[in-house]
């Protein structure tokens, strides 16, 4: 404990230290992550050329030379684009002057009116003010009240420019560029020996873990910017076709800009429609055009980020929304532009790395979009918050991917579990057991009479089927499912009935009482097969006693003992037991379907009689 406890302020002084490093040199880290990015962008490239047979050096200056050449391609059309919308300003003028007037001729005059009342009464009320400055003016000057006196212009003198400084702002750009397209380079002729040299500081004996982080971080952001990447192409393109139709000049331009600048998480976008938007309103009179220009910028992006991306993305990034989202704004307070870019891709490494190291548990768990708990987990935990109607809605999500088989047996059982082991250690009250074993009933009752569950069944069969009445006399009872101590066992007891009822079989369960009671109901039922419910480990001992009651009683009646998820012996248990042959025991829902199913196909039971 007390080494926790010290190595938490250790921890939050490791990560001061790493964001306070990353901030103030950020000149260095921000080049070489976007080399390290461009590098995983054009390294499957690279080696496509290798396997044609080019040398390393030869296929890298190829490749960055091609991308270059079409950056600066790229860069002066968009160039000549800007010129040719500048030469057409001016023709635009009297279409936003038309504008601007009509706007300002339909301001409530009544507001403007009021404006100006007010405005004057604060004049008045200042000027008449003894002692205030508005007042000694105006008896000086002889002015009337709330006008300016005259008074000497202030000149202010201003340094001329440095044209050094304008030379570093033209080139810093331009150095930083540079320094990046060397750092990709080398990236890419060493890219074997740095991720050997990476492996070595960061592994330690932990290699393969090592390794698989690597591989896992590698092919999850190759994929994110591939996907991007296609997903923007295709984004600029329905933006220069959409704004091509309504009549925007230069709708290329546009749609080109909304590719590059949608890279941006959440401000490229906005900045991608101002143009166009500002523009639809110079170039044509009426606002239709502008409104038709907002409608497609706001409903391509809507489309795109919460129907086509999430589906996309979902199971290549392993980010949640408000990761992403919280990444953009740490990474851009950081680096800035740049931290915006990179935001997604560094955020995807420190969730792999979360994933991959366990001091790091704590990155996947935060910024990951894997469930921490599972379903068992969180219908127990629902349960335990006495929130009924979510615990419902967990089974039913569930259930809408697995079977009612699936849902009981890797769902309702496990939580029945945590319940008994919460409450063999005394920390569940009498109330919350009560509700937790009454609500799971309520629970699986509705969901197993929901005939849409059983595929290929009569609706109203299967309705009729599973709405009897457990504790309701029957002619003929195939299996006999019975608790062996309490509430859990007595509530699985019920669940192995249901799925029997669903697969053919006459079944029942009957709820949990004294030993001799349930002895005797067994007697008056007279059941082919009685099934001996028990969550281990606590309730071993009680089905051991009972199934030696109900065999001393009735030598000949067929017998099995269902341990539910007992991960112990098997053969030790049935030892424990003391199981006569031809006995069985089972740790499974699907064991005990198929062990009756297998029974009662072959008619080898009748009644109690073998």
């Amino acid at each position: 404990m007390a080494s926790s406890k010290h190595s938490r302020p250790s921890r939050l002084f490791v990560a001061i230290v790493v964001i306070a490093a990353l901030y103030f040199a950020k000149v260095v880290f921000v080049p070489l992550a976007l080399a390290l990015l461009f590098s995983l962008f054009l390294a499957p490239i690279v080696s496509f050329l290798e396997w044609l047979k080019f040398p390393r050096i030869l296929a890298i200056f190829l490749t960055v030379i091609v991308v270059l050449g079409a950056t600066g391609l790229l860069g002066w059309q968009t160039s000549q684009q800007f010129v040719n919308l500048t030469q057409q300003l001016p023709s635009y003028k009297m279409t936003l002057v038309d504008k601007i007037h009509s706007l300002v001729g339909s301001r409530n005059q009544t507001l403007s009116n009021a404006s100006n009342t007010v405005q004057e009464l604060a004049k008045e009320v200042v000027a008449a003010t003894p002692g205030s400055s508005l007042a000694n003016d105006a008896k000086k000057s002889n002015t009337p009240p709330g006008s300016s006196p005259a008074k000497p212009m202030a000149v202010q003198i201003v340094s001329p420019a440095n044209p050094l400084e304008s030379v570093q702002n033209l080139l810093g750009p331009v150095l930083t560029a540079g320094v990046i397209t060397i750092f990709t380079i080398f990236i890419l002729m060493g890219r074997e020996d740095l991720r050997d040299r990476f492996i070595r500081l960061a592994a330690g004996r932990r290699l393969n873990v090592m390794t698989q982080a690597l591989d896992d971080a590698t092919s999850r952001i190759n994929r994110y910017l591939l996907l991007q990447l296609s997903v923007n192409v295709g984004y600029g393109a329905l933006i220069a076709v959409a704004l091509d139709v309504i009549g925007i000049p230069n709708a290329a331009l546009w749609g080109l800009s909304a590719g590059i600048l949608r890279f941006l998480p959440y401000v490229g976008p906005p900045l991608a429609a101002l143009m166009p938007i500002l523009l639809s309103l110079a170039t044509f009179n009426g606002w239709g055009h502008a409104l038709a220009t907002m409608a497609v910028f706001f409903t391509l992006e809507v489309a795109v980020s919460n129907f086509l991306e999430p589906y996309l993305y979902g199971n290549h990034v392993g980010l949640s929304p408000l990761a992403i989202l919280v990444a953009a704004i740490f990474w851009t307070l950081i680096w800035g532009l740049p931290g915006l870019l990179l935001s997604t891709p560094l955020t995807v490494c420190l969730v792999v790395m979360g994933r991959y190291i366990p001091s790091l548990a704590f990155l996947s768990i935060l910024l990951g979009d894997e469930p921490v708990l599972p379903p068992h987990v969180q219908f127990y935990q629902r349960l335990l918050a006495n929130d009924q109607n979510e615990a419902r809605q967990i089974l039913e999500e569930y259930l809408k991917e697995k079977p009612l088989e699936e849902l009981f047996s890797s769902v309702i059982i496990p939580a029945l579990s945590l319940a008994e082991e919460d409450r063999h250690r005394d920390v569940l009250d009498e109330e919350t057991q009560n509700f937790i074993y009454q609500s799971t009933r309520e629970i699986t009752e509705d969901l197993g009479d929901n005939p849409a569950e059983s595929p290929g069944e009569d609706n109203a069969d299967s309705r009729a089927e599973l709405s009897i009445n457990p504790s309701q006399e029957a002619d003929h009872v195939d299996v006999l499912c019975i608790p062996a101590r309490d509430d859990a066992d007595d509530v699985v007891a019920m669940l192995l009935a249901r799925l029997l009822v669903r697969q053919g079989q006459s079944a029942r369960s009957i709820p949990i009482g004294t030993t001799s009671e349930m002895l005797s109901e067994v007697a008056d039922i007279h059941p082919g097969l009685v099934c001996i419910s028990a969550l281990p480990p606590f309730a071993i001992s009680h089905a051991g006693a009972l199934y030696a009651k109900l065999r001393a009683q009735q030598p000949k009646l067929q017998i099995m003992v269902c341990l539910w998820h007992f991960d112990g012996d098997m053969q030790a248990a049935a030892n424990r037991l003391n199981l006569s042959k031809g006995h069985a025991l089972f740790t499974t829902l699907q064991q005990a379907l198929h062990h009756t199913s297998s029974l009662f196909s072959k008619k080898v039971l009748v009644g109690n009689k073998p």
